[in-house]
């Protein structure tokens, strides 16, 4: 199984920006941590960071046909961008939102996602684990759709 993981604006900076919302670990980190957590699922992955909405609208567009599943951070696009909305509904491929903090908790601008109109599954507030989450349920998922 083939999946894709798809980090958002800012994400390149975890370690430096507010470490209390997002935690020490850098992003080199969470994606030894999502490499790490793939392979023991016997998954491939390949993990991928932009600040440009178009970059990851045209990286979605990029995995059909190639990918099996998405893992989707889309920071703070996740309460702006129909434009990653449409492209996850253009390909129709099985996604899982995660994030870092507990978007619930936080600002009310915060709450409304456009990418949990479409994802099957929302993972928050678990920090790095989020994505060992977000990975199993996409395994789960293609289980149960081949059965």
């Amino acid at each position: 199984m083939k999946i894709l993981v798809i980090n958002g604006p800012n994400l390149n900076m975890l370690g430096i920006r507010n470490p209390k919302v997002y935690g020490n670990g850098t992003y080199a980190e969470l994606v030894g941590f999502i490499e790490e957590k793939a392979a023991g699922l016997g998954l491939r992955v390949k993990v991928f960071q932009s600040n440009s909405e178009s970059e990851i609208v045209t990286e979605i567009q990029n995995a059909y046909g190639i990918f099996d599943g998405i893992v989707l951070n889309a920071a703070a696009y996740t309460h702006t961008s129909v434009a990653i909305l449409d492209a996850l509904e253009a390909v129709s491929i099985p996604t899982v939102e995660v994030h870092l903090s507990d978007i619930a908790k936080r600002e009310d601008f915060r709450h409304h996602s456009f990418v949990s109109m479409y994802a099957f599954k929302t993972i928050k507030g678990l920090g790095f684990e989020g994505y060992a989450r977000a990975l199993e349920a996409l395994v789960d998922y293609s289980a149960a759709d081949s059965e």
